[in-house]
């Protein structure tokens, strides 16, 4: 138990995860209100402005992409994250007035879509890098998996909650209450111990230094790979708001409260699987492979479920494996790469899983309009098997993987390869610094 909690002995990062979490169950809260309220009160059930919403929102991370890595890895993450926690709070409080008062249309929601997607995208690849100031770098992984686990918790307690306030008190007072939650992040970032974070010099300002990262990856097949796993299931795997939101109305004819609980067994999954990955040293690209398989079959098997029942149950299978990537992979990323170029990389892999939802989503939105949901969630299974496939194909020609048979049985065997390769180094384990 202490192996998986270790990060938390650093005051600094026990006093994050603390104010992240509730700022975290917050943002959960208003995703499912605002979902809700495109869904069921501004359309008759249309899945395509549901997709729009997403579009918007997680566009700006993929069309600001070399500003926001260059302001991750050049600018005081910590007053940049200030000032970006506090604008996200200013957004959630705005479109909460605009729905009290009963002026909201679809086309605001879009607009605050599109500037809370600005704002992340400052704010993802900042708060992401933050963590490696606020540990050593032997806690790093264990930090990262933790920040999964405490996203996660929050992601399933939020759509619960928002299920609860959404019938009690409507979105508009949920959409406030988040805005309140802001409260305990900044809190948090104001009183670290500035002395004890584990920064470096800034990397010097040069030309070329925006498009750099770019050159970076270029150069790495294992991050290469990694990004391209992650753009195929980002892009139309990820599209979590669409598929359970439209299986539970129009499939299950639910309400937001059933909405709420099919979210939260997925984030239970999500959970477990964040906490299973704090036990792991280094992850590789097997660990990615194999979860992105786990992912493509449980997303099929949800696809034919009869009822909300055993939708949910299968759903907590597709969290575990969704987590399972995500953290693998956000993990392989930091400890493998450069300090000076981790904000740079976290910003075009954040860009890459979000800057797929403004054409994935309205995609899958369509197939739900014209085919049903249980069609889109085919989509999101398909990008699981696409995305083993890269990984595989990676593993054939970089790492060596062999099938053989042996008295009848299959066994998979991988070989070293040159040792002057960068992703050798990589995929040992050993730091590149």
């Amino acid at each position: 138990m202490s192996t998986i909690f270790h990060s938390l002995r650093s005051y600094n990062y026990r006093l994050w995860a603390a104010g992240a979490l509730v700022s975290n169950v917050g943002t959960w809260m208003q995703r499912i209100g605002q979902d809700w309220l495109v869904l069921t009160v501004l359309t008759d059930h249309n899945a395509t402005a549901v997709g729009m919403v997403m579009a918007l929102q997680f566009g700006p991370p993929l069309l600001l992409l070399p500003l926001t890595g260059y302001a991750a890895d050049h600018w005081d993450r910590r007053k940049l994250l200030l000032a970006t926690q506090a604008a996200a709070g200013l957004l959630a409080l705005g479109l909460g007035v605009l729905t009290l008062t009963g002026m909201v249309q679809l086309w605001h929601v879009y607009g605050f879509a599109l500037l809370l997607g600005c704002v992340t995208a400052f704010d993802a690849p900042a708060r992401q890098a933050f963590v490696s100031d606020l540990v050593s770098d032997d806690a790093l992984a264990n930090a990262v998996a933790l920040n999964s686990a405490s996203f996660n918790a929050a992601r399933m307690l939020g759509p619960a909650v928002a299920g609860v306030l959404i019938a009690a008190i409507g979105e508009g007072w949920l959409f406030v209450v988040n805005a309140g939650s802001y409260a305990a992040v900044l809190v948090s970032l104001w009183f670290l111990r500035v002395h004890e974070l584990h920064t470096e010099a800034r990397p010097e300002r040069t030309r070329g230094s925006l498009l750099a990262g770019f050159g970076y990856v270029w150069r790495r097949p294992d991050l290469m790979a990694v990004l391209v796993m992650l753009a195929l299931l980002g892009t139309f795997g990820f599209n979590f708001a669409i598929f359970i939101s439209t299986m539970s109305v129009t499939v299950f004819g639910g309400d937001a409260s059933q909405y709420g609980l099919l979210t939260s067994a997925m984030a239970a999954g999500t959970m477990s699987g964040a906490l299973l990955s704090a036990r792991r040293p280094v992850p590789g690209m097997v660990l990615m492979a194999v979860s992105a398989a786990g992912f493509g079959v449980s997303v099929a098997l949800a696809a034919v479920m009869p009822g909300p029942v055993l939708f949910g149950a299968v759903l907590f299978f597709v969290g575990l494996a969704a987590l399972t990537f995500m953290t693998a992979s956000n993990s392989m990323m930091q400890l493998t790469t450069e300090r000076a170029m981790r904000g740079r990389v976290l910003a075009l892999r954040i860009a890459v899983v979000m800057g797929g939802t403004p054409l994935g989503a309205p995609l899958v939105g369509w197939v739900v309009d014209r085919f049903g949901a249980r069609w889109a969630l085919g989509i999101g299974a398909l990008s699981g098997v696409a995305a083993t496939a890269v990984a595989v194909g990676y593993l054939v020609r970089y790492r060596g993987l062999r099938v053989s048979r042996d008295g009848g049985r299959l066994r998979l065997a991988i070989e070293a390869a040159p040792a002057d390769e960068t992703d050798v180094r990589v995929a040992a384990g050993e730091r590149v610094t």
